[in-house]
């Protein structure tokens, strides 16, 4: 298949990255080494022009086609974290995707299956709603703080309930490095005897901003799930578990990141 966009000049191991097929220095030593071609043509520099649709790109003599779009949702459970592979031997999300996805793993060749990756991040000690997508610029606009799509989270914090601090979450938390963190929305869900579950929105998407806003008050949090990212819910989706998104659920991220950014 042909590279899309044909005013958009790339380098050919982007190119060729970017096509599923493998990471970008995986394709830089198999350009360097004669094995692609550009064009009908053996190139060996990664860096050569391809030009959107101009450019027809084969590994070996077999035509690099754009893999079949993925769009995934996942409730991550607690303890587990997002990344393909940890230095620590966590166990990560991927163990729980299906056998036949090589996810998030860039060095598979595109011949044993398609890669997907995470939309964003939701550290070790928080679960629910997980995006993952083979379509790298659906999933950069998705994440982008720019795009203001909202995200919900059920958050447990050990205090009982206090209308002030919810109101404050919203005006705003200073951090001890002086940076001010707040939610768009916050409301209570219920309360116990020594602590209480809120609902917080957020449309910026800063790194571990609930947990920290939450932590420079001096509450902890006992447990974090996002529930939804805009409209999509993560419903009654088991722990563990993922689908594909419909396409009316893919239609409606569509609709709610349209004329955003």
């Amino acid at each position: 298949m042909k590279v899309k966009e044909a005013s958009r000049k790339v380098g050919l191991a982007r190119a060729l990255s970017k096509l599923g097929y493998c990471s970008r220095s995986r394709a830089a030593e198999l350009i360097r080494s004669g094995q692609v071609t550009l064009n009908g043509r053996v190139q060996r520099d990664p860096e050569a022009p391809v030009f959107g649709t101009h450019g027809q790109i084969a590994v070996n003599g077999k035509v690099v086609a754009a893999p079949e779009k993925i769009y995934l949702m996942m409730n991550k459970p607690r303890g587990v974290v997002t990344t393909a592979s940890d230095e620590k031997g966590r166990e990560t999300v991927y163990a729980a995707l299906s056998a036949n996805l090589a996810v998030g793993k860039k060095n598979t060749p595109q011949e044993s299956s398609p890669w997907v990756a995470p939309v964003g991040r939701l550290d070790k000690a928080s679960e629910g709603l997980l995006l993952l997508t083979n379509d790298s610029e659906w999933g950069a606009r998705i994440a982008a703080p720019e795009t203001h799509l909202e995200k919900t989270y059920h958050v447990q914090v050990e205090m009982v309930e206090d209308e002030e601090f919810v109101r404050t979450l919203v005006r705003g938390v200073k951090t001890e490095g002086g940076e001010v963190l707040r939610a768009k929305q916050a409301r209570r869900l219920r309360s116990g005897q020594k602590n209480c579950w809120l609902e917080i929105v957020l449309d910026e998407g800063k790194n571990r901003q609930i947990r920290r806003m939450i932590e420079a008050s001096g509450v902890e949090v006992l447990r974090l799930v996002r529930v939804a990212i805009g409209p999509l819910q993560l419903g009654d989706l088991a722990k563990g578990e993922h689908r594909s998104l419909t396409g009316d659920e893919k239609r409606m991220l569509d609709r709610a990141m349209r004329g955003r950014i």
